[in-house]
């Protein structure tokens, strides 16, 4: 029996060849992935913790591969490698690291210049960074986790808690997530601001 997944609203569908990468073949339902992933998901949150990260290494490709690996090397041989087929949201395939490059420059530039305020300058990162949608799954916990990094080792910041959910379930959280997300990809970051930051303080 082979990987039967059931994709709930804006997940994007894995191809067959990409199912071939799942690491431990016995898993079987999305929920028995779901639980696999989550694991090394907190495996790699805790590396993190543990280790102080530099912030000129943090907005580099070699950094986004490698914390993706992180969370994803014991489930998937394909961790940290950019995708190489088409989906149906993201830029090209081919344009990945080009589109990602364009990303990290701007995002030095707005730091830099002090363009938005810290946690805008993250939550639009992470928004521009999910848009792309470089790896073949785990984009949007990948991003959350990228603007929870950059707050907190760039800026010196509380990290967000977007709702005290991994949204994961297709819970009232995982909705008001997705809609903020298409809000976003519309020109409108607010929603998704006030969601990343609901329960912190009023710091800016």
């Amino acid at each position: 029996m082979g990987l039967d997944i059931k994709y709930i609203d804006g997940q994007i569908p894995l191809s067959e060849e990409e199912k071939e990468g799942l690491l431990i073949k016995s898993i079987t339902t999305r929920g028995e992935l779901d639980e696999l992933e989550q694991l090394n998901i907190e495996n790699a949150i805790e590396w993190i913790l543990n280790n102080k990260l530099k912030k000129d290494k943090i907005l580099t490709e070699i950094f986004i591969k490698f914390v993706h690996k992180k969370m994803f090397g014991d489930v998937w041989k394909w961790a940290g490698k950019f995708r190489i087929s088409e989906k149906n949201i993201g830029v090209d395939w081919i344009k990945i690291g080009v589109e990602l490059r364009l990303l990290l420059d701007d995002t030095k530039y707005w730091i830099n210049n002090k363009t938005y305020p810290p946690y805008e300058i993250a939550v639009r990162f992470k928004h521009r960074l999910v848009s792309i949608h470089c790896f073949p799954n785990g984009n949007g916990r990948h991003s959350r986790i990228m603007a929870d990094i950059i707050i907190e080792y760039v800026f010196g910041k509380e990290v967000f808690d977007w709702n005290n959910s991994n949204l994961v379930k297709p819970d009232d959280a995982r909705k008001e997530y997705i809609d903020s997300i298409r809000k976003a990809d519309n020109g409108i970051i607010e929603p998704l601001i006030e969601f990343a930051r609901k329960g912190l303080k009023n710091e800016i």
